[in-house]
């Protein structure tokens, strides 16, 4: 079965690329601005911020944000599943190394609440925060919680992956009452090993593919990996397709389709898979256009 089948995001793509006005923010490393699959796209990258020249393409944390922006952002028939290339990609890189491909990234609290923070008010209305947290602090976690505040006050959505240590528990992103984490699942909707699970991941989260998942390289050349990183943009890339479609929506009621769409009531530690179709149809049915 092809990923986007999993979540059942090929009805959806087929009624819309996305809107230029749905912006998403991704926090993650800087993007290959140049690749050929991304010419075209509504990308925009904050000047300045760290990673941001061609000078780091060759790094693992351009390889990453490359990879992700695929996911959400390339030209539709690329390698890449390109799920919103309508939509506006607004990068901002918060971290420069990663360990090895198949490791999330990480940024400490206090980088990352900032990045949050800028982001929201560059107009980002989703969040894609494939990254881990480096360096916990009680300060730094005090701050990257008044942050994920700030987003709900703002209405903004930030999808989080929920980390690929294979343990049962949450973090300081996943935990926050209106992150949407993502676990990730293999091609036949059950969760990977190496996936986080938890009580806060079962009862708000939703899982995605994240097995042998194919995106964008930065040399030109197809890269496939895996785990929560790149299964938390199908969920980011749905949000922004369905708000193409119900501009009007309130955030409270994106949230409650993709989240309820499937699975009305949670039980245990393990999310459901996301139901993209059945999310558009359940918005379709409430909620005015």
């Amino acid at each position: 079965m092809h990923p986007l089948d999993v979540v059942t995001l090929t009805p959806l793509m087929e009624r819309t690329s996305g809107r230029r006005e749905i912006v998403i923010g991704l926090l993650d490393g800087p993007v290959a601005m140049t690749h050929p699959d991304l010419v075209g796209a509504n990308l925009r990258q904050f000047p300045g911020k760290q990673g941001g020249t061609s000078a780091q393409a060759s790094s693992a944390a351009c390889l990453h944000g490359t990879f992700v922006a695929g996911i959400l952002c390339a030209q539709r028939g690329s390698s890449a599943p390109a799920i919103c290339p309508g939509c506006t990609l607004l990068v901002r890189p918060i971290f420069e190394t990663t360990a090895a491909s198949d490791q999330m990234p990480s940024a400490t609290p206090e980088a990352l609440a900032a990045a949050i923070i800028e982001t929201i008010e560059a107009g980002a209305r989703v969040l894609n925060l494939s990254v881990a947290l480096a360096q916990p602090s009680t300060r730094g976690e005090h701050a990257l919680e008044e942050a994920l505040d700030y987003a709900v006050s703002r209405g903004v959505i930030p999808v989080a992956a929920a980390g690929n240590q294979g343990m049962l528990g949450s973090t300081a992103i996943t935990r926050h009452s209106w992150v949407l984490p993502v676990v990730a699942c293999d091609l036949q909707g059950k969760p990977m090993n190496q996936s986080n699970l938890g009580r806060s991941l079962g009862r708000r989260g939703l899982m995605a593919p994240g097995e042998d998942i194919t995106s964008l390289g930065v040399n030109g050349n197809p890269l496939t990996f895996g785990g929560t990183s790149a299964a938390t943009p199908f969920v980011t890339g749905a949000i922004a397709l369905l708000w193409s479609e119900f501009p009007a929506a309130t955030p409270t009621e994106i949230r409650y389709a993709v989240t309820q769409a499937s699975t009305p009531r949670r039980t245990t530690v393990v999310p459901p898979v996301l139901d993209a179709w059945e999310a558009y149809h359940m918005m379709k049915t409430h909620v005015r256009r």
